[in-house]
Order: structure tokens, then C-alpha cells, then sequence
């Protein structure tokens, strides 16, 4: 029998941060909204219930590669986050690929408004629609997972 596994999807950017919660029995992931950054970091607070009232046993952080697998502001961005809230948290936290994840909310944004399931009001969840495929891309390719300090080591960060 296997074991549900909540995890917390972040999609880590400049002024927001993507949020979605999934888990592994669904093998699905949804929205839960989108953390404001301040000069001192991410609002804490907001994250710091988020995670109460999900009780994640894993996080899971977009790592933004170029494709050369060269570094950027993006990358450093997030990478640092991923140590942030491992630290913070005492959780596991792995990182996956998530180039165009972006890319991909924006469509399925698109193709909401279409249908009528989405508003544009709702344009502002765009980050946390991002986290949503963060994390089922995580759930449907184990194998691409890495940790934040090593993008070849396909295990998780066990906090200190």
C-alpha cells in the first residue's frame, strides 16, 4: 500500500512566489495562492500557516535552468529559497526542472478564460498556476528531481 505524500510547490520569482499544494495518491496538484516578496524575503507569516494547515511532509522548488545549465539571478533566487525554508521548516525540499513552467501557466490561463472557468482578475494566480506544474512535473517525473545544492543528486535535502 502506499503512503500519501503532501508536498508544497513553489514557483520562486522577483516580487511573488507561486504556491500549490499536491500529493501523490491524486497524482494532482492545485493552487493555494501566491506569497508577496519583501526586502527581508518572502511573507513568512502567510507561508508559516500555509503550512500548518497543509502539513507537507516535502517541498518542492522550481529550479529555473538555462539552457546552457548555466547560473542566473533566477536560479540563485531560488536556490536560495529552497536552503531558506529547509532550514526554516526542518522539511525535505528537492528541486525540478521548471523552464517553462511559465510558459505553460500562461496557456492554460488562456485556454481557462476561453471556457469560461477562469476570470481575468484571476491573472494575478498566474504564479501559483506555475507551482501547480512545478509540482506535477515532480509528481510525474521522479527521476528529474534534485536537490538544491547539487542539480545531479537525485536525492532529497535532509535538514540539519
Amino acid at each position: 500500500m502506499t503512503m500519501a505524500l503532501t508536498v508544497l510547490g513553489f514557483d520562486v520569482g522577483g516580487k511573488r512566489i507561486g504556491v500549490a499544494v499536491g500529493n501523490s495518491i491524486s497524482m494532482t496538484a492545485r493552487e493555494v495562492g501566491v506569497l508577496d516578496m519583501r526586502e527581508s524575503g518572502p511573507d513568512w507569516p502567510q507561508l508559516d500557516r500555509w503550512l500548518r494547515e497543509w502539513r507537507p511532509e516535502k517541498l518542492i522548488v522550481g529550479d529555473p535552468l538555462n539552457p546552457d545549465g548555466g547560473d542566473q539571478t533566477s536560479r540563485q533566487r531560488a536556490r536560495k529559497f529552497a536552503t531558506d525554508i529547509a532550514s526554516r521548516y526542518g522539511l525535505p525540499v528537492e528541486q525540478i526542472d521548471e523552464r517553462t513552467s511559465s510558459i505553460e501557466a500562461a496557456q492554460r490561463f488562456a485556454e481557462g478564460r476561453r471556457s469560461g472557468a477562469r476570470k481575468r482578475h484571476q491573472a494575478a494566480n498566474l504564479d501559483a498556476l506555475a507551482a501547480v506544474i512545478i509540482v506535477e512535473r515532480w509528481l510525474a517525473e521522479p527521476q528529474s528531481r534534485t536537490r538544491p545544492d547539487d542539480k545531479t543528486d537525485t536525492t532529497f535535502l535532509e535538514p540539519k
